[in-house]
Order: structure tokens, then C-alpha cells, then sequence
């Protein structure tokens, strides 16, 4: 979403899962979010208040939103904890605050934040399960540093994020800022291994988007992108550039 707070709405209101007023009208229809909401756009913290009311109403309806952290929320939440304190490395100057700046954070979003901001993102999973799938942000594999389940992972990743040792909080952000890890001659057995060691049938991502991937612009973008031997479905159409905000209901197949 990368702050197109409104152009989220648009794709859900489209998708029928909210209506004119932005409120839940999905019933039981689950839901989940990849993330990156934040930094780009005009309004992070509008898209963070969006899913958090969603997230109520749908349970109130019988249904669920869930969301995953992104490389960027990680970017937004050591930006609010450590700003421009320098982080140890062999390779220059390195903090939150310049990384932040440089990645299209808005200080918008950061005077926005509130406690229940930051304590809501701080329990997000970076990794899940849903419809037999393999959720994760990033298409990398370095989610594995922290642990050989998707439940080992959430956990090691959200002790982190409960403290303050800012090495580990960078060590979060350089890792998942990491992509390609899928594409490539060699993209379906590194997919296959991953989904061995995980589970699910299929790995869905965020992060790298599609017109990246493919080289033409993300304004060319119309679905999703199945790719690795059709164990990796990329889903950022690149909203920020110009691309679509891709509501994907899976199982997901392309048309013939």
C-alpha cells in the first residue's frame, strides 16, 4: 500500500469486502495483508487505522483480517525507537533515521503514531499460513535466520521487536529487505525447499514488484505474478509507481 491509503479502500470496495463508508462488508471472507503499509505515500498511518478498524469488524462479522510486517514497518518502528542513533558497522555510517529518510519514510506518519500503533505492529507475524499457502512479505529466504517454523520465526522476530538492542532491530530490516531469492534457473527448487521447511503448497510475497520482475512498467500490471515453476506468487503491483493495489483471492491461477 506504501501510504495509498484511499487507493486500499478503492481495491477493497471493488473486491467487496468494504463498503461506501470503508467499513467491513465481507461476512466471513478472511483476509490478510503482506505489508508495507507505510512510507511513499501521502498517508501510512491512515492505511495502519484502516486494517486495525477492519481487523475488529471482521471479527465482530465472523470473518478475519491478519496482517504481516513489512521490510518498511520495521523501517517505521526503529525510525520511532532509536532515530539517527548510529548503528555498529564495518561498512559507514548506518542508523534508522537516514535509512528511513531514504526509503520515503514521512514524518507525517511518524508524528501520527500512537501507542496503540506501535504496540498493534509490534505483534504482527512476519510469516503465515492461510488457504494452504506460505504468506511472507519478502521473497527471500533469510526468514529462516530465525527459525525453522513459521511459529519459531514470529516468535525469535516479535522478542526482538518487544526489546532494545538495535543491532538485532537492523539486523531485522537489512535481512528483509532482501529479494530475489525465487527467480532464476534454480528459483523452483530454492521455492521447494523453502515450502518443505515451512509448509503450505505455495509461497505468496510482497516486496519485489511484478514490473520489476517482468521489465515494463507497473501501469502494464493487471494480475499477479506466478512464477518458480508456479511455487511463488508475486503480488505488489507497484501501487507507489502507478501500478495496482491487487486483491488476490486464492488459490490463485492465471487465465487461460
Amino acid at each position: 500500500m506504501h501510504g495509498h491509503r484511499d487507493e486500499l479502500a478503492d481495491a477493497l470496495r471493488e473486491s467487496k469486502l468494504v463498503d461506501e463508508h470503508d467499513d467491513w462488508c465481507g461476512e466471513d471472507a478472511h483476509l490478510w495483508f503482506l505489508g508495507d503499509f507505510v512510507d511513499r505515500g501521502p498517508d501510512g498511518v491512515g492505511a495502519i487505522d484502516l486494517v486495525m478498524r477492519l481487523q475488529e469488524q471482521a471479527a465482530e462479522a465472523g470473518g478475519a483480517v491478519q496482517a504481516l510486517l513489512g521490510n518498511h514497518e520495521i523501517l517505521l518502528l526503529g525510525m520511532y525507537h532509536f532515530g539517527d542513533t548510529e548503528v555498529p558497522s564495518d561498512f559507514g555510517p548506518r542508523s534508522f533515521a537516514r535509512s528511513w529518510e531514504i526509503n520515503g519514510g514521512l514524518l507525517a506518519d511518524q508524528d501520527a503514531l500512537t501507542d496503540d500503533h506501535i504496540e498493534w505492529l509490534s505483534t504482527r507475524p512476519l510469516v503465515a499460513h492461510a488457504a494452504n499457502h506460505l504468506l511472507m512479505h519478502s521473497d527471500t529466504l533469510e526468514y529462516l535466520e530465525w527459525g525453522d517454523s513459521a511459529e519459531e520465526i514470529n516468535e525469535t522476530a516479535q522478542e526482538i521487536l518487544a526489546g532494545n538492542d538495535l543491532a538485532a532491530w537492523w539486523d531485522v530490516w537489512r535481512r528483509m529487505t532482501t529479494r530475489y531469492a525465487f527467480r532464476g534457473p534454480n528459483g523452483a527448487e530454492v521455492a521447494a525447499g523453502l515450502l518443505d521447511r515451512l509448509g503450505g503448497e505455495r509461497i505468496v510475497h510482497g516486496h519485489s514488484v511484478i514490473a520489476d520482475q517482468l521489465g515494463i512498467h507497473p501501469t502494464q500490471i493487471e494480475a499477479p505474478y506466478l512464477y518458480a515453476g508456479g511455487k511463488a506468487l508475486g503480488i505488489d503491483g507497484g501501487l507507489f509507481a502507478g501500478g495496482p493495489c491487487l486483491v488476490v483471492q486464492l488459490p490463485w491461477e492465471p487465465e487461460d
